[in-house]
């Protein structure tokens, strides 16, 4: 058995790595900027685990979360929101760079994992996890493994469309899926700030603030995101019906959602009662990391595939 897990959390803009002790205690964390370029982010990652070995004088298994998911068919990266890593064959890359098996899952998987094993989720059967941040991710966690599906793309519900479609919600935003009204693209943290501050504004972290001092545009900007999140979570808990809701990335930390989307969820949900509990994250900005690191517990991967994959 390996002396720890390492897990990657290869996020748009850094490169999170923590060292995890099988208690679960982290032996190690730190962070570097992404370069955003393939051959530099494989020597990052390489160099990053080199590191924390050498630190810690002993030998990791190594998982990794991606932005996007590994085609079981051809091992190359699909569906990546950084999309410079679509068609690589990243996880055989790494692999090779480090002369070992590296595991690789969506970024969101992991997310759940971490959060279904002894975050906010657990004790749950079921639990979605979602990712609301620079992209918009979901993960499924069934009895604490990760739903993969047979395509690598269960969960993936920020690129199906945002449900009961409002007038005002015309035009449809283009997705870099290549799709229109996909989900992301009204929820993602760019989408709030555009929503907010007109075309080109990115930053939506004032937003919270603003509003809380009374400004009036930012009140009503996350009014409509709160509602519509509640609408696309609706979606899931008709089709999944999971025991608890867990939210993840950077607007989650946005404390009016675990107020405002339950009162708001409910109309939509195909049932008198609705009484699934919407949480925030345990262990925060953690969670990648360590779902990444849980890809390799103790006796298999916690992952379960359909007889395609």
């Amino acid at each position: 058995m390996a002396d720890f897990r390492v897990g990657i959390d290869f996020g748009g803009t850094k490169i999170e790595i923590a060292a995890i002790a099988n208690d679960g205690r982290i032996l190690l964390r730190r962070r570097v900027p992404n370069p955003s370029e393939y051959a530099a982010a494989i020597a990052a990652i390489r160099d990053l685990v080199e590191g924390v070995e050498s630190e810690l004088n002993g030998t990791g298994t190594v998982g990794v979360g991606i932005p996007g998911a590994v085609s079981p068919d051809t091992g190359l990266v699909k569906n990546a929101n950084s999309v410079w890593l679509n068609g690589r064959p990243f996880a055989r890359d790494l692999s090779e760079a480090m002369s070992r098996e590296v595991r690789v899952e969506n970024d969101a998987n992991c997310f759940a994992l971490s959060e279904a094993v002894d975050g906010a989720g657990a004790g749950s059967r079921i639990v979605f996890g979602v990712i609301l941040g620079t992209g918009v991710g979901g993960g499924i966690v069934v009895d604490e493994r990760v739903l993969v599906g047979r395509h690598s793309i269960a969960g993936e519900w920020g690129h199906t469309p945002l449900p009961w479609i409002r007038q005002d919600e015309f035009p449809l935003p283009r997705c870099f899926c290549g799709n229109e009204g996909c989900i992301e693209r009204y929820l993602c943290g760019s989408a709030l700030a555009e929503d907010c501050d007109g075309p080109g504004s990115r930053d939506a972290h004032s937003i919270p603030e603003r509003a809380d001092a009374g400004e009036e545009k930012a009140i009503r900007a996350l009014d409509r995101h709160a509602e519509r999140l509640a609408r696309a979570l609706a979606m899931v808990v008709n089709f999944l019906d999971p025991d608890a809701i867990v939210l993840g990335g950077g607007l989650s930390n946005m404390k009016h959602l675990y107020i405002q989307v339950p009162k708001l969820l409910g109309r939509h949900v195909i049932s008198p009662q609705f009484s699934t509990p919407i949480l925030p994250n345990k262990h925060g900005d953690s969670s990648g990391v360590r779902g990444a690191a849980w890809l390799w517990p103790r006796d298999q991967p916690r992952i379960y595939r359909t007889s395609g994959s």
